[in-house]
């Protein structure tokens, strides 16, 4: 169900993507930095449980900080990043946000610059936006 949500979610937002709700707009941005570094270990460090979602793999049971930083580094290692922008950021319901990053990058020993959305979900808490559902489409 909630990845309906997010992809619906994903279709009813205009194309420019710009709007930003709050402080979501800087946990985007932080996000977009650590992926771009391939600093996983920064991308999910506020995450207590994480569901990770990655292509051609089932979805991930709730994991660590520690294993999901692992299963996202071991993911992007064979990579070059070309650039990643923050398409979206948008409050979804209380307390829950989502972003929608789009990544440009090369598999290592390619020149093909290759495409894929990164949508992440984000809750609420007291100390700010927490990062806990990490999905890759295309």
């Amino acid at each position: 169900m909630r990845s309906v949500l997010m992809v619906v979610m994903l279709v009813a937002l205009p194309a420019s993507g710009q709007a930003q709700d709050g402080d979501l707009g800087e946990a985007a941005e932080r996000a977009r930095r650590a992926w771009v570094g391939h600093n996983a270990s920064a991308l999910v460090a506020q995450s207590p449980r994480l569901l990770i979602q990655l292509p051609g793999a089932e979805p991930s049971v709730a994991l660590g900080p520690d294993q999901a930083a692992a299963l996202l580094a071991d993911f992007q290692a064979s990579s070059q990043e070309v650039e990643t922008l923050v398409r979206a950021a948008r409050e979804v319901g209380p307390r829950r946000g989502y972003v929608e990053l789009e990544r440009k990058y090369r598999v290592a020993g390619t020149q093909n610059i290759r495409i894929q959305i990164l949508l992440l979900g984000y809750r609420r808490l007291e100390s700010g936006w927490t990062l806990v559902e990490f999905r890759v489409i295309g």
